[in-house]
């Protein structure tokens, strides 16, 4: 038994180790490839699928105002002021399920960023621990601007599609930097399931999602630039 939780405790000292340096490199590093690109290839070649990544890593200074401040308005308005948990979110959670047949979430785009870079997309608690851990790890070690550069550069966009600039391309035939206030709008009003979802072909709900985020965009206010 002394040799078995030796090993255990290894396995978690080289996990912390390893974990928090992950996070470090990447405060500075690009992310080019996440554990979500992976597991959608996957998922392409078991279903006989032309296998599609489309993805480009741009700077944070490349990627349209417009665009986070429609992802912020769409997914996380307060995520300036939070430490990556929304609490007053995360209560009016709680309170809706109780009515509501399907659960609503209450992740912000921090927890969002440390489920796609370090994690899987299949929910279940092990999945939500370490998020949840991730999560702390990333808000202690980059300042928000990196989390929302990460973000914006690793979401889903689309079918195959991930990041500003991929979809600034195939769906706009423009680039990140170059995204307007509307498109801005159809892509985050897309974000909640980007493969059923298009911001190329937007549904009457997008649509309708759009003019809202528009409309909540205005009120959102980004850091003066250095």
């Amino acid at each position: 038994m002394r040799k078995f939780w030796g090993v255990i405790k290894k396995i978690i000292l080289w996990f912390f180790i390893l974990s928090i340096g992950a996070v470090i490199v990447l405060r500075f590093v690009p992310v080019y490839f996440t554990p979500l690109m992976g597991i959608r290839m996957i998922e392409q070649i078991k279903a006989g699928e032309p296998v599609k990544c489309y993805h480009k890593w741009v700077p944070y200074n490349e990627i349209s105002d417009h665009l986070k401040r429609a992802v912020i308005a769409s997914e996380d308005q307060r995520f300036f002021q939070h430490k990556g948990f929304d609490r007053i979110e995360i209560e009016k959670a709680m309170k809706e399920n109780k009515k509501r047949r399907r659960p609503r979430g209450a992740s912000t785009i921090s927890q969002q960023t440390a489920k796609n870079v370090f994690l899987w997309p299949k929910s279940s608690w092990i999945r939500k621990g370490l998020e949840a851990y991730f999560t702390v790890l990333i808000e202690l070690f980059w300042p928000k601007e990196r989390i929302l550069e990460v973000y914006l550069n690793c979401m889903e966009t689309g079918n195959g599609i991930y990041g500003a600039e991929a979809v600034a391309n195939h769906h706009f035939n423009t680039t990140a930097s170059k995204l307007t206030a509307a498109q801005s709008a159809l892509i985050a009003a897309t974000l909640p399931n980007p493969r059923r979802f298009s911001s190329k072909k937007p549904s009457p709900y997008v649509i309708k999602r759009q003019q809202e985020i528009l409309q909540q965009m205005q009120y959102i206010q980004l850091p003066k630039k250095k």
